[in-house]
């Protein structure tokens, strides 16, 4: 039997690290804005007619086997962490190679990790027999990842995996909803620029520290994230209404109040490439997932696109990313 997933990753536009539980218990009306985009996160499972389970990662460069009779040491095996504990959890019966590989730079901050963890699950589960419902694939995602990084995780990357498209996810006492967002989606294709900085980032590290200081009562950070839950509100209306103008404004006043949540949101060289991006048509700079690196995404002025990927080209270790909006979420199929 051979499995093939694949899963899109995804640019956070708005709400994020608001995503976090329990974090938008305390923010009536808490939600975050985002779309996919077709830099995908791809999972191979041949079955085999032994016992063995190779589990190989080819961006990390990474392989090593086990054989199911060892099975319960995948829960503490720190190579491919992630993928150990996944088929730990599953616990397969047949002898297997996973092959895993992610289209999108490493510590990109466009999900990679949360989506290559659904693209992993979809293919697991369908190797198990379907054991689990689709709609238990994001707690299981959340939950195991959280194992992996030792702080708590966020929502919102695992919703634009399975799912795709462009979507604002609801956070409420009585649960999550995601609501996919109906708009012009070559406009935000033309409009947006998605730069890598050459670094990579660690999204754990700022999130659980911010995540630690609004527990701990700290008012200015509270007051910080009532603003970027109503930037999250304002952004939706303005894209459901397509109105290009205010989601520039509101993107460009959202970015200051992420800096001011930490100093580590950006580095020397994502200052540098912000202000280089500014000066050459680029109206609002919007950091990826965590920040401390990874990519930037740039809304820009109208027919102001190649303007800003070309000045952004000339800047050493930047990559201007190519990237279409992904409208299908998670894929599984069985060859």
């Amino acid at each position: 039997m051979i499995i093939e997933s694949s899963a899109p990753t995804r640019v956070d536009l708005a709400g994020g690290t608001i995503d976090i539980p329990p974090l938008f218990l305390f923010h009536e009306g808490a939600a975050t804005v985002n779309f996919a985009v077709n830099l995908m996160a791809r999972v191979r499972i041949e079955t085999r007619p032994d016992d063995k389970i190779i589990l190989e990662s080819v961006d990390r460069d990474v392989k090593f086997e086990t054989s199911l009779d060892k099975i319960g040491e995948l829960y503490d095996e720190p190579r491919l962490e992630l993928l150990s504990k996944l088929v730990y959890f599953f616990k397969p019966e047949t002898g297997f190679q996973m092959t895993t590989e992610s289209e999108a730079p490493a510590g990109a901050g466009l999900a990679g990790s949360s989506t290559l963890n659904i693209a992993c699950i979809g293919a697991l589960n369908k190797l198990v027999g379907n054991r689990y419902a689709p709609e238990t694939f994001i707690p299981i995602a959340a939950n195991i990842e959280c194992q992996v990084i030792k702080v708590p995780t966020g929502f919102q990357d695992y919703y634009s995996a399975q799912y795709g498209g462009t979507a604002a996810i609801h956070f409420r006492p009585d649960g999550m909803t995601r609501e996919a967002l109906n708009i012009d989606t070559k406009s935000l294709e033309e409009r947006i620029v998605i730069c890598y900085t050459g670094e990579p980032r660690n999204s754990g590290t700022n999130n659980w520290e911010i995540t630690k200081r609004h527990i701990d009562g700290d008012a200015e950070t509270f007051a910080i994230f009532e603003g970027i839950r109503d930037s999250s509100r304002d952004l939706r209306e303005a894209l459901l209404a397509n109105d290009w103008i205010q989601t520039g404004e509101i993107l460009k006043a959202a970015y200051p109040r992420r800096k001011n949540l930490s100093p580590n949101i950006t580095t020397p060289q994502m200052d540098l490439l912000i202000d280089r991006a500014l000066t050459n048509g680029a109206i609002a700079a919007k950091v990826c997932g965590a920040g401390g690196g990874g990519c930037i995404a740039f809304f820009c002025e109208e027919n102001r696109k190649t303007d800003v990927e070309k000045a952004l080209a000339e800047e050493k270790d930047a990559e201007v990313l190519r990237w279409n909006l992904c409208q299908r979420g998670l894929t599984v199929r069985e060859i």
